[in-house]
């Protein structure tokens, strides 16, 4: 295996792997807290089911919320490049997510303590809509000829790692402390932890220069005046095609990690520690898949791995419901793996396939909205559609959203046949 482009790149590399890791560490501790504590907390309701539909209702916001930090940043990405912006939505987020760690609960001062989470989710959610395609072009666009998939899948690798850093601390607290103690303070931990792991991306990230095809771009000729605009005159068709093929990724992620962990910890039972503890198992092969098809697609293509990817989406949706419901740990694992690995297909070709769809002068901003808007059909309603279908005709219906989350995104690549 030829490592000589890794090395030579390295720092470039971990700038988009780290950054992407921090963001993802903190977009998902929110997911995790949403899912345990945050609906009593923020939300008091006679109704458990009530609670979690509002504390997920709040997790959602950020998705709304993404595309327009897209917009905003992809229009400074595209003008005065991507390292600055990258530090920027970097910077948001973290400070977003720190706040987090010092509300008032609803018990506290009423109203207003979901209020300001609301308010800081939406920070979460501005900050991460610069974050994805800025850090994939930072990898692709640094990338050697014929290596712009596995330089693509890097960023991805990311939300692997941040997911594990995350989980990995809830399990650590929840095996640590008693449940009310983690109801009471322990919650907060991970959103304090957050402020070291920032601090980690932007010393990365501040070492780095620009990448070449931004810097040719710029000697060539002047920025877009509104890269946003430029993008809906001139490029409408790839931007709906890209913004249809991530909501499968998107489905997979969130039922496989936020709202299997809330269903299956409160309606379905299962103790929180040890279904913690198979998720951690699981996402490597989440992380396994990113790499097989960053590999393929440039054996192949990204536009291939992808179609393979949506039809194995399909497919798992009809496992998924019975496997989370079995009552066994080996099902249940081998449910989640699966998904993940399928995830991971879905997931790793979007770097180098996204970015490819549009030209250097709006590339961020092409990115990184289709990328978030396609996150609202995909993982916004996730865990709030999944909660509703599980209450209408109990788990087994839950992967119908998968299955429905497969066509969409196959339909997308639909669109743009041929290019990739």
């Amino acid at each position: 295996m030829d490592l000589a482009p890794y090395r030579k790149h390295r720092r470039i590399l971990t700038a988009s792997l780290v950054g992407t890791a921090v963001e993802f560490y903190d977009f998902y501790i929110y997911g995790t807290a949403a899912a345990l504590v945050f609906g009593p907390l923020f939300f008091p309701s006679e109704s458990p089911s009530a609670q979690l539909m509002l504390s997920f209702m709040s997790f959602g916001l950020a998705f709304f919320a993404r595309p327009v930090g897209a917009i905003v940043f992809g229009h400074y990405g595209d003008r005065i490049g991507r390292k600055s912006t990258l530090v920027a939505s970097l910077m948001l987020m973290g400070i977003s997510t720190l706040l987090i760690a010092f509300l008032p609960t609803y018990a506290m001062v009423g109203w207003v303590a979901p209020l300001l989470l609301c308010i800081l989710r939406f920070g979460q959610g501005f900050g991460l809509g610069g974050e994805w395609g800025g850090a994939a072009l930072l990898a692709v666009e640094n990338a050697p000829p014929g290596w712009r998939a596995r330089f693509g899948m890097v960023p991805q690798l990311g939300a692997p790692v941040g997911f594990i850093a995350a989980n990995g601390l809830f399990l650590l607290l929840g095996l640590g402390l008693s449940d009310a103690e983690f109801t009471s303070w322990g919650w907060r931990i991970p959103f304090l932890f957050s402020a070291v792991l920032v601090g980690l991306g932007l010393w990365v990230r501040l070492k780095i220069g620009e990448t070449p095809a931004f810097a040719e771009a710029m000697e060539a000729d002047k920025p877009v005046s509104v890269p946003i605009g430029e993008l809906m005159r001139r490029h409408l068709v790839p931007t709906l095609a890209g913004t249809f093929a991530v909501v499968a990724c998107f489905a997979i992620f969130y039922l496989s990690t936020s709202f299997a962990l809330a269903h299956g910890t409160t309606m379905l039972g299962y103790p929180k520690a040890p279904f913690l503890l198979v998720q951690l198992g699981a996402i490597l092969f989440m992380a396994l898949g990113i790499v097989v098809a960053g590999y393929w697609s440039d054996a192949a293509s990204p536009q291939r791995v992808l179609s393979w990817g949506c039809g194995a989406t399909i497919l798992i949706g009809f496992l998924f419901g019975p496997a989370l419901a079995s009552g066994s740990w080996l099902l249940i694992f081998g449910g989640l793996a699966v998904s993940l690995f399928v995830m991971g297909l879905v997931y790793g070709p979007l770097g180098a396939w996204l970015t490819g769809l549009f030209p250097v002068e709006v590339r961020y901003t092409g990115a990184s909205v289709t990328f978030n808007a396609g996150g609202i059909l995909g993982g916004a309603g996730a865990p709030i559609i999944a909660q509703a279908l599980g209450d209408w005709r109990g788990t087994a219906a839950v992967g119908l959203y998968l299955a429905l989350a497969g066509i969409v995104s196959f339909g997308g690549l639909l669109m743009v046949r041929g290019r990739g």
